[in-house]
């Protein structure tokens, strides 16, 4: 719930200080008391509160959380520590329905949408386990987790107002990024919000075939379609999109496919972030060796800032494109940490 959320659902019969008092245990001292809520409204709400069910530690110092929801069900959470940044990478859905071919979470197909408290939840915990405090120290929310965030729009948008919030979590609006594999009428709805994270772009292909075989979501839409809504997506000040390129070996990372990228990008605010892929089982891909990676960086930097994004907590299933609740149970996997 937003602030105006409970105090409508405390009036008429209790005072908005009893509202603030409790969005302020929830949000600002994360340290919720159920006392607070008066005794004749308490059994009617609940908080997106989740339960810690396992909690693996790479070697890296990544950790990936499973998380239960109240129905059972479980989605992940990736905390990562860099110098003086924190970054969380939060779930939208239980799976995702878009089936990327080079991605394990496509494996589980969609379960459900998160609810706004359940995608808050999981910065909530996470801030409270590795006492984070995003008003003293850069902290980061990706929404690159399990799901496809503008297939729950609504909740994911508001769950962005609660975390920027300066009477509760106070985050940055610049510090909260989502990622989509494209699809045009939410990129759309996206750039109406008054609020709204940055926007991340899965290209992941320099073509319309290539794109097609590896992200089947571009046969309903079209690549050409989607560069233009990035062409008239409404950029703030110092803002940028962000396309998301995972390399595949031998697939879609060759010289003549870094050109390509160039082109395609032509007039556009943008970054570019290269992800040599994240490998897992039942994944027919391979990733790519670090000198094509590092000759694709440079063709690309030619044009646009490009980074390759450095793998974090492989050993645990923890980097981009491996959250699939994946039970480590191989000789070589860590074991469950309390």
């Amino acid at each position: 719930m937003e602030l105006a959320d409970l105090e409508a659902a405390f009036a008429p019969n209790h005072s908005k200080f009893h509202a603030r008092r409790v969005y302020d245990s929830v949000y600002a001292q994360r340290s919720f008391d159920p006392t607070l809520i008066p005794e004749p409204i308490r059994d009617q709400y609940k908080t997106g509160a989740l339960t810690e069910a396992e909690k693996y530690v790479s070697a890296d110092g990544t950790v990936r959380y499973l998380m239960q929801l109240h129905d059972g069900k479980t989605v992940e959470t990736v905390f990562m520590t860099e110098g003086s940044r924190d970054t969380i990478c939060i779930s939208s859905q239980v799976g995702c329905p878009v089936d990327c071919k080079f991605c394990l979470t496509a494996l589980m197909g969609l379960e459900r949408n998160l609810t706004a408290g359940e995608i808050v939840g999981q910065v909530l915990h996470v801030m409270q386990r590795h006492n984070l405090a995003p008003k003293s120290r850069t902290m980061n929310i990706v929404m690159m987790g399990q799901g496809e965030p503008l297939m729950n729009l609504d909740n994911v948008l508001k769950a962005t107002r609660i975390l920027i919030d300066q009477r509760g979590i106070g985050m940055g609006e610049r510090r909260i990024c989502l990622s989509t594999s494209g699809l045009i009428p939410k990129i759309e709805e996206l750039a109406q919000a008054t609020i709204r994270p940055r926007l991340a772009i899965s290209l992941n292909a320099s073509s319309e075939e290539q794109r097609q075989e590896i992200m089947p979501i571009t046969k309903k839409w079209h690549l050409a379609d989607l560069l233009e809504t990035c062409r008239k997506f409404p950029l703030k000040p110092k803002e940028h999109i962000f396309f998301e390129y995972v390399l595949l070996g031998g697939v879609n990372d060759s010289d003549a496919d870094a050109e390509r990228v160039v082109a395609l990008l032509q007039g556009l605010s943008c970054k570019v972030n290269l992800i040599p892929l994240n490998p897992g089982p039942g994944i027919p891909y391979q990733t790519p060796t670090d000198e094509r990676v590092d000759r694709f960086q440079r063709i690309i930097m030619k044009a646009f800032h490009c980074y390759v994004r450095k793998p974090r907590g492989r050993d645990i299933y923890a980097a981009c494109g491996q959250l699939k609740l994946v039970q480590l149970s191989s000789p070589t996997a860590l074991s469950p940490t309390a």
